[in-house]
């Protein structure tokens, strides 16, 4: 292991963030608008529950901002997702593509559906799902039925796709939809780390039949815990609120629950936060973008890094900065991490592949490469939008 690639990584984070005070996390949040007012209100008028008018505008909020026709919150990301998939058709025993570089919720609403994950490779460029590999192996398994396509190998119904913009770095969703068009299968964008993030000028997220968002904690903007899932489709809309409040049939007084539904609505006082945060969020993206611009500088020089940035003609919301080592190694990311932490840089691994973990090792998938070098070779580095100067 080289000191001098440590000495590099620790010169590139502090000729960013050496003026900021330590320990620097890796993503805070921040309230520093009408988060308090808009909170209080909901205590002073006793609307904390999932019945309020914050829920209404966050989820109109949401709806204009990102330019879907329908937006519906939700309690998490996870939850939002696994709705999202229950309402593109996924059932028992049915088969869901995906990249195994994502985090644990993805592969985990697929399960709570009682389908079964089927990883597929990453691009090296955007991190995210890479339509030729799924071209690659859908070629190699899919088989036409009469309802649809089915794995060759396995027998199971092929149900739906579902790209993660990983970081906000937007995956290619034009060559994503081809692909998925000529075999028939729905797209359920997982875009719970890309507010913000833009294709040509579309927003993540409004993409494939329906997506999903995540407002945790350390999202751009945050309802503490909350997601919310987006789609064009009005009949889509309306089943998934449904679905989200325990399938509960309106009625003045009579508790009529007409299907199995989930306790996933967003309660009013994580919403009224939401609302806050989205007043913020065009100033936060601009200081996330200088920040990135700032680390793009400061690593462009070091010949033992690669910073991550957004496509090609896509906006990214940079929710978090990262740099590959070009000649990936655990021990040499590791040791470089341990600097960081030493410094009192909160940096973070990509997280494990999903078919390195015992509950998903047994999936199928077809061959992984890039999704190996990047998981031994990214780091992710401090990126709260406060590091991006303002307030």
């Amino acid at each position: 292991m080289s000191t001098s690639l440590c000495d590099d990584f620790l010169s590139g984070l502090n000729a960013v963030l050496g003026g900021a005070a330590k320990p620097v996390a890796l993503h805070e949040p921040e309230f520093a608008g009408r988060e308090w007012e808009l909170v209080k209100d909901c205590l002073d008028t006793g609307w904390v529950s999932s019945v309020g008018r914050y829920v209404d505008e966050f989820e109109d909020r949401l709806a204009a901002y990102t330019g879907a026709r329908h937006a519906v919150s939700a309690v998490n990301g996870t939850a939002a997702l696994h709705a999202a998939l229950l309402c593109a058709g996924v059932g028992r025993d049915d088969e869901v593509l995906l990249p195994t570089l994502t985090f644990i919720a993805t592969a985990n609403a697929v399960a709570y559906c009682g389908a079964i994950p089927h990883f597929a490779d990453s691009a090296a460029d955007n991190l995210g799902l890479d339509p030729q590999a799924l071209a690659a192996r859908l070629d190699e398994i899919a088989e036409p039925v009469a309802d649809g396509w089915r794995n060759r190998q396995t027998g199971r119904r092929l149900a739906a796709v579902v790209p993660m913009h990983v970081f906000g770095h937007p995956v290619d969703m034009a060559a994503l939809l081809d692909v998925c068009g000529r075999y028939g299968l729905p797209v359920v964008e997982d875009a719970a780390e890309s507010l913000g993030s833009r294709i040509g000028g579309k927003h993540t997220g409004t993409f494939g039949l329906v997506g999903t968002l995540s407002f945790n904690g350390n999202k751009t903007i945050t309802t503490g815990g909350g997601g919310a899932i987006l789609t064009d489709d009005a009949e889509m809309g309306k089943r998934l609120k449904h679905l989200t409040t325990t399938a509960r049939v309106k009625h003045q007084w009579e508790f009529l629950h007409d299907e199995v539904g989930y306790n996933y609505r967003m309660p009013n006082l994580n919403a009224a936060l939401g609302c806050a945060q989205m007043e913020r969020l065009p100033e936060m993206l601009a200081r996330k973008r200088r920040l990135a611009a700032a680390y793009h500088a400061a690593f462009d020089g070091k010949p033992g890094f690669r910073a991550v940035r957004e496509p090609e003609g896509c906006e990214g919301n940079y929710w978090l900065n990262a740099v590959v080592l070009t000649e990936p190694d655990r021990a040499a990311r590791d040791a470089c991490l341990q600097a960081a932490a030493d410094a009192g840089y909160q940096c973070r691994p990509l997280w494990r592949l999903m078919h390195h973990l015992p509950m998903y090792e047994s999936c199928p998938h077809g061959p992984l490469p890039v999704a190996e070098r990047l998981e031994a070779g990214l780091i992710n580095i401090p990126s709260s939008a406060k590091l991006g100067g303002g307030s």
